[in-house]
């Protein structure tokens, strides 16, 4: 591989992605933000409704994530850190993607596992990827 071809590859290039700027693949600090906001929203809810039981903390987690992913194109904490959830060809997620990739959010393991373009298991099984929203 010649230097200039590396310096063409980037995350989300394969998408058709930008390299920057809205519609990029999104920065992993952005992501795990958004992911500390929803988390923390999702235990505080869990301690006001349940006492603050492990299961309910996982069973709100997936409700909210599903519910809003579906018919906001991302969670609360994805909105106030700037990004959304498409799929892959930048189409609406659908009703389905979005229970997927929750739960396997909640499994932990395929939230840790990437491939080249930055997306977990979770986002390339739901078929799904976190871009930059502005």
């Amino acid at each position: 591989m010649t230097p200039d071809a590396r310096e063409d590859e980037y995350p989300g290039r394969s998408m058709g992605l930008p390299r920057s700027g809205r519609g990029s693949i999104a920065p992993l600090s952005r992501r795990v933000a958004a992911f500390a906001i929803d988390w923390a929203a999702v235990v505080l809810l869990s301690i006001a409704f349940f006492d603050y039981a492990w299961w309910s903390t996982l069973v709100l987690f997936v409700i909210i994530q599903s519910v809003f992913v579906a018919t906001a194109s991302g969670s609360p904490g994805h909105h106030m850190c700037g990004l959304r959830v498409t799929r892959s060809d930048g189409a609406w997620v659908g009703p389905w993607r979005p229970i997927v990739r929750s739960v396997l959010i909640v499994l932990v393991i395929p939230a840790a596992i990437w491939d080249g373009d930055h997306r977990g298991m979770h986002d390339l099984f739901s078929g799904t990827v976190i871009v930059r929203a502005r």
